[in-house]
């Protein structure tokens, strides 16, 4: 069974599945409605998700019918990745607490720890330090629930967490065929493909929404798929952190930035920086074609990187780190020139 057949089964499933969805009553039980953290202002259905999702479920159904042996890891990501989707669901048709919604956010991640797919040393460029097994599983476990909340914050725009998702888990599928791993190549390419297929409806002007479902399931996959990578040395976990970086890093930074505000980080709000170009003039459509260009630039950066030798790895990793707070402070000055100022926090 062929990479290029699972990634396009995936997504012709995917796509299939939406076009019924958008086709059908159904939707008007799942609608985004317009709050003070939307960039849209219309309702719009979001059940993109779903399809997303039945076409990742049948190409792994796909992939356990076939002669391929899939290690046990598989269970334990696929197992973690039913938890997030089924809990994202129910938020979905009805809004849930955050404090409903983290207890299974780690119960998904306590399923990677028992698959034995926590860190158990952090390597860069050459460099290898070893982790304690507890704080290997501590660090592996808020990485994870870090990712599934974090994808979640980033699917604010049309074409975004979609465009990432394509992009990241095609990447990783790349490296990991290139390294050997079929199972990972395979897993990843299907996810992939699915996001393609969702893609399609969601391009601005977007006429469907990934929702929950979507974006926490697929933060989930990517923890997952890039501890799996790093614990079978099929690709390290800093250079998956690198393919995904866009939106780690303007989570990661956004979040810190408004703990330092004592801003109540947990709500919701329109200070991604992705949302500030949206609010400062440029619109979804030429907003997310430059968000694709920096995913592009990363995953370029992550395929050339892992055939690096240690000093070209460090001067890359401090490449971005560089290239992140330029491109942060771009867009700060762009809105102290224009007096365009962060929105206050919603409830």
């Amino acid at each position: 069974m062929t990479l290029v057949f699972l990634f396009l089964l995936a997504g012709a499933v995917s796509a299939g599945v939406t076009w019924l969805l958008l086709s059908s009553s159904i939707k008007r039980y799942l609608m985004d409605h317009p709050n003070e953290r939307s960039l849209h202002d219309f309702p719009k259905p979001r059940i993109g998700g779903i399809g997303i999702c039945a076409g990742v479920l049948l190409a792994f159904v796909a992939m356990t019918m076939s002669r391929i042996g899939l290690p046990e890891a598989f269970a334990y990501v696929a197992g973690g990745a039913v938890i997030v989707l089924v809990i994202s669901f129910a938020d979905d048709l009805r809004p849930l607490s955050v404090a409903l919604r983290i207890p299974f956010h780690f119960l998904a991640a306590g399923a990677l720890v028992v698959a034995g797919l926590s860190l158990q040393k952090i390597f860069v460029g050459g460099v290898a330090v070893g982790l304690p097994s507890t704080v290997g599983v501590i660090v592996s476990v808020l990485y994870v629930v870090w990712m599934v909340n974090l994808y979640n914050f980033m699917d604010g725009m049309d074409g975004f967490a979609g465009g990432m998702a394509v992009i990241g888990f095609g990447v990783l599928a790349l490296l990991a065929a290139d390294a050997g791993s079929v199972i990972i190549a395979a897993t990843s390419g299907s996810i992939a493909g699915a996001a393609l297929g969702f893609l399609l409806f969601n391009f601005p002007p977007a006429r469907v929404f990934m929702g929950d479902v979507g974006s926490s399931t697929l933060g989930f996959l990517a923890a997952g798929l890039s501890l799996w990578a790093d614990w079978g040395d099929v690709v390290p976990l800093w250079i998956s952190v690198l393919i995904f970086s866009p939106f780690i890093a303007d989570a990661t930074v956004t979040l810190f930035r408004r703990a330092l505000n004592k801003e109540r980080v947990w709500r919701a709000h329109r200070n991604h920086y992705y949302q500030k170009l949206v609010r400062l003039g440029w619109g979804h459509r030429k907003t997310v074609i430059a968000e694709y260009l920096l995913m592009l630039a990363c995953a370029v950066s992550a395929i050339v990187a892992v055939r690096m030798e240690s000093t070209g790895q460090w001067i890359m990793l401090t490449f971005w780190v560089i290239a992140y707070a330029a491109l942060m402070f771009s867009i700060h000055r762009l809105e102290l020139r224009k007096g365009v100022h962060g929105s206050a926090e919603t409830v």
